[in-house]
């Protein structure tokens, strides 16, 4: 896969977590690349803060990634994070990259859940595309 994207695909990918989390309540959607670059984003965090939490997500992805294969698993392609009133839902996409959303009570796992799933794959075949 090649790490470099147009402008026509950041687009797509920005257009993709608009529809699938934004507008179903999400308050912050983010793709970053396995490394722990900010790709794309949308929402209502601010860069101060999200910066450093898509290097975390790289990180925390690598860490489950090794807990992973110490119990014969390849990887955990989705990490779920819960807090008293904020949430943290992952999705990896294709194999470099990871989808964050981050919602509120307000707003149900299962919608956030099918949500992911939806632009997961819209974003796969974009990225492939």
């Amino acid at each position: 896969m090649d790490l470099v994207l147009s402008g026509d695909q950041i687009a797509g990918l920005d257009q993709i977590m608009e529809e699938e989390l934004l507008k179903r309540g999400a308050r912050h959607a983010f793709l970053v690349d396995s490394s722990g670059n900010l790709i794309t984003e949308g929402g209502e965090l601010l860069m101060e803060d999200l910066l450093p939490l898509a290097a975390l997500t790289a990180a925390n992805f690598g860490a489950t990634e090794r807990m992973a294969g110490l119990i014969g698993e390849k990887d955990f392609t989705l990490l779920f994070h819960k807090g008293n009133k904020s949430h943290i839902h992952f999705s990896r996409v294709e194999e470099n990259f990871i989808l964050v959303t981050v919602f509120g009570n307000d707003v149900p796992l299962g919608m956030i859940r099918l949500g992911s799933g939806r632009a997961r794959e819209q974003m796969s075949s974009l990225l492939r595309g």
